[in-house]
């Protein structure tokens, strides 16, 4: 299976980066091609002016989504969102005419269809807050985000998640645990 990581962290060795490590490690074994896009080290500019056009860093992220058959998000959710550069990334890539288009239903009003070959993703991400926060309080508010506003108005369906919570609080075996759980989820691309 070919696999796209978009990594969304401005520090490498960050626990996220450990996450990525982790879940690239164990999906290579299992004679799978991981490509990654790493945001914050190619730089990407998140800046949208909304015109849909496609610049060449924009179509190369294209040609690479359009070779993956599941696409990794692994990010820390900051203020109850993805960071910046990711929801830029997808404003920029994710344009009409390659991921959705309009189907006319009446009149001005019409529906997204979605247009990415690739039918899964997986959603890795890390959280300062305990879950009870994000799950009662914030009703899951971040995940909902990518995978309703986003990845299935796209055409992905099968979507898988796997949260770290209250990462900068917990005990090293916590830790341990979670990258045990990363490298898993890896294991078990089909």
């Amino acid at each position: 299976m070919k696999t796209l990581v978009i990594f969304a962290h401005p520090n490498p060795q960050s626990f996220c980066g450990a996450l990525r490590d982790s879940f690239m490690s164990s999906a290579k074994t299992g004679n799978h091609t991981v490509k990654v896009i790493d945001l914050y080290k190619e730089e990407f500019d998140p800046v949208s002016f909304g015109d849909n056009k496609i610049y060449p860093d924009v179509e190369k992220h294209q040609t690479l989504i359009k070779n993956a058959h599941c696409l990794v998000f692994i990010y820390p959710i900051w203020w109850f969102r993805a960071p910046a550069i990711l929801k830029g990334w997808i404003d920029r890539v994710f344009t009409l005419g390659f991921a959705f288009k309009f189907k006319n239903v009446i009149g001005n009003w019409g529906r997204p269809i979605g247009l990415l070959p690739c039918d899964r993703a997986i959603i890795i991400n890390t959280y300062g807050s305990p879950a009870i926060a994000t799950k009662y309080f914030y009703m899951n508010i971040p995940f909902r985000r990518l995978k309703r506003g986003v990845l299935k108005m796209c055409g992905i369906r099968k979507i898988k998640r796997f949260n770290c919570w209250s990462v900068p609080f917990i005990p090293e075996e916590k830790r341990k645990a979670y990258l045990k759980k990363a490298f898993r989820i890896g294991k078990k691309l089909i």
